[in-house]
């Protein structure tokens, strides 16, 4: 028996459910599911540039763990892209990252989990947590 799979921190979930295919004669019955964690992983590689090592690091796993799951997604994208599948967004191990906002010079931030709760910019401690 495997062992439970730990959380990945994710910036935000995604803000919509999905792709659907467009142009098809015929409907496949099958969607293809992807994770929050994977759709984190397009996201830090793909869209922000991140290095992989760099990206891992911002979602609290190891660089083989980051390289499985993004991997995983990339697979899943291709799948969908080439048989027309529709792409789902589902849940996961995932814990979202709390963002803030300095009620000063407005700059929108993430603390450690042991930093002060203060803006690391003005070191302002009025901050609001945004959604």
């Amino acid at each position: 028996m495997g062992r439970c799979k730990k959380n990945r921190f994710i910036q935000r979930a995604p803000h919509f459910h999905g792709f659907t295919t467009r142009g098809l004669k015929w409907k496949h019955d099958t969607d293809v599911f992807l994770n929050y964690e994977e759709y984190e992983a397009i996201n830090l590689c793909d869209y922000e540039l991140l290095t992989q090592e760099e990206a891992a690091r911002m979602m609290k796993v190891s660089r083989p763990t980051f390289t499985r799951i993004y991997e995983s997604a990339r697979r899943k994208i291709a799948k969908a892209f080439i048989e027309g599948h529709d792409v789902r967004f589902i849940g996961g191990n995932v814990e979202i990252i709390s963002w803030y906002k300095c009620d000063t010079c407005k700059i929108s931030f993430t603390l450690q989990k042991d930093s002060p709760m203060a803006c690391p910019l003005c070191k302002n401690e009025l901050i609001t947590e945004s959604h």
